[in-house]
């Protein structure tokens, strides 16, 4: 139920109300198998990932600072699950997708979670620092064509723009949200600066494309029919 992840409030040992703050109430936020959760317990999360607040009895509870909710689905076993509305998926920034290990990847996995060695865990960033790196990368500047480039890219993912080629008419049903040009240009300056540049070019919007436009784009039939996959509409509109 909702109140399982925001919380409830409850009547103390003095007779009056508490708030219980539920696991939402973290810094990093794991939704293990999130297509299995009830759409009103989805809905619930609309609020936290948008307005980094949730809303209970009325009241307004603001959320910890840096705030990130990523969540899993398995795309094999549908039996038992709900699928995500467009509006959920598009508060996601990224949809990584996550094939099988190589034979050495496994190997590895395997050694290491089948014997009894503890794993130190160590503190790589503070709270402090982590905010002051997403305010470095707002800070970075973008040229007026990477931007044109990025919002384009997305008009082109639409079937009713005019930049639509006839791929995309025949085989997307919707397409890509403002939200999709936002999560592209902030994952361009953060690809760039991962990369040593200065600026973002072209280049970085590309790289970040897929995974930030396969979740936003919905094909139709015709596409499920003829097995066109949505990497390949999209390496089609770039």
């Amino acid at each position: 139920m909702p109140g399982d992840i925001l919380g409830n409030e409850i009547l103390n040992k003095d007779r009056e109300f508490q708030f219980i703050r539920g696991p939402l109430f973290s810094n990093i936020v794991l939704a293990d198998e999130i297509n299995r959760t009830p759409p009103k317990t989805q809905s619930a999360l609309l609020e936290a990932m948008q307005e980094k607040q949730v809303t209970v009895a009325g009241k307004k509870y603001d959320l910890n600072n840096p705030y990130l909710v990523l969540a899993t689905q398995n795309p094999i076993e549908q039996e038992g699950t709900y699928p995500l509305p467009e509006a959920q998926l598009d508060r996601f920034m990224f949809a990584i997708k996550l094939d099988y290990p190589t034979v050495d990847e496994e190997i590895a996995i395997t050694k290491s979670t089948t014997n009894d060695e503890l794993v130190p865990l160590n503190t790589i960033f503070t709270s402090d620092e982590i905010l002051e790196t997403q305010h470095l990368v707002r800070r970075i500047p973008v040229t007026d064509n990477v931007v044109e480039y990025a919002v384009n890219l997305v008009h082109k993912t639409r079937p009713e723009s005019y930049l639509a080629s006839d791929f995309t008419k025949n085989y997307v049903d919707w397409g890509a949200g403002p939200r999709a040009s936002q999560s592209l240009i902030l994952a361009t300056k953060t690809h760039a600066l991962v990369s040593g540049k200065y600026a973002p070019d072209i280049e970085d919007v590309k790289k970040v494309a897929i995974p930030i436009l396969r979740h936003r784009v919905l094909k139709n039939y015709k596409a499920e029919s003829e097995g066109i996959s949505m990497e390949h509409i999209i390496e089609n509109i770039l």
